[in-house]
């Protein structure tokens, strides 16, 4: 049991895609071996044409990697004035229980049937994507023109992240995905993302994470006083055309 975005196993191109105009330029980082939990993971970094104004951090799903969304963000459109990097992370190397304990790249463990499990590890993962968070900062990107992103897990670690961040960001794009703890958030969250643009996508026959799991979470962000912006889909754990337009428009709009 893997989570993918689905290319070559579960995408769904409903729609024509376009691709970038310009050429991307990527490049792998890899962590030192001697980094702590806390430092660098490491990572894909898709830098554009010009200089970088933005920056997108995408968390993939379990049992995959950052490579996972690479053609996702070939298929990603955006206004030419808006020059955005890319940083796709990898999760480290973990035992997963609902996988008999087998070692992949995870971003927490998943327990079936719990509702707690995985709470520091996600506490964890959440402390290394605020470190690339400072490091883009660090680099001249305010924390107002990052965006996170997630799928899956990803996206459990993305909201986890944002909505206690201390700095504001841009916005959340959670997809297939639901909110791991909404008394933890409630009382955790940092008044400086308040109100914060969140996009939440998912589809209606996914199995892994029922569309009722992401739902609850939608109303109660929604309660907290997020702006939520909802879209489903008649797909599996998967994403599809449909969601990359948004994932765009989204992106268009927070960073415009």
């Amino acid at each position: 049991m893997a989570d993918a975005t689905g290319f070559g196993v579960g995408f769904q191109a409903a729609v024509p895609y376009y691709y970038f105009s310009n050429a991307l330029n990527r490049f792998t980082f890899r962590a030192k071996p001697d980094m702590s939990d806390n430092e660098l993971l490491e990572f894909i970094e898709i830098e554009p044409q010009q200089t970088a104004t933005a920056s997108v951090i995408i968390l993939h799903g379990l049992g995959a990697d950052g490579h996972d969304f690479e053609q996702v963000v070939e298929l990603v459109t955006l206004p030419a004035t808006l020059s955005v990097r890319f940083i796709m992370p990898h999760a480290p190397m973990r035992s997963v229980t609902i996988n008999g304990g087998e070692q992949m790249r995870a971003w927490y463990d998943f327990v079936p049937h719990s509702e707690h499990a995985g709470e520091d590890d996600i506490r964890v993962s959440a402390a290394s994507v605020a470190h690339l968070i400072e490091r883009e900062r660090q680099r001249g990107i305010p924390a107002s023109r990052i965006v996170l992103a997630g799928f899956s897990q990803g996206g459990v670690v993305a909201l986890h992240t944002a909505l206690r961040y201390s700095q504001r960001l841009a916005g959340v794009i959670a997809m297939s995905t639901y909110l791991d703890d909404v008394r933890t958030t409630e009382a955790e969250r940092s008044d400086a993302n308040l109100a914060l643009p969140i996009l939440m996508m998912h589809g209606t026959r996914d199995a892994m994470i029922p569309i009722m799991r992401a739902a609850t979470a939608r109303e109660n962000l929604i309660r907290l006083g997020y702006d939520v912006r909802w879209f489903d889909y008649p797909m599996e754990h998967q994403v599809c055309m449909e969601e990359i337009e948004e994932f765009s428009l989204f992106l268009a709009e927070v960073l415009s």
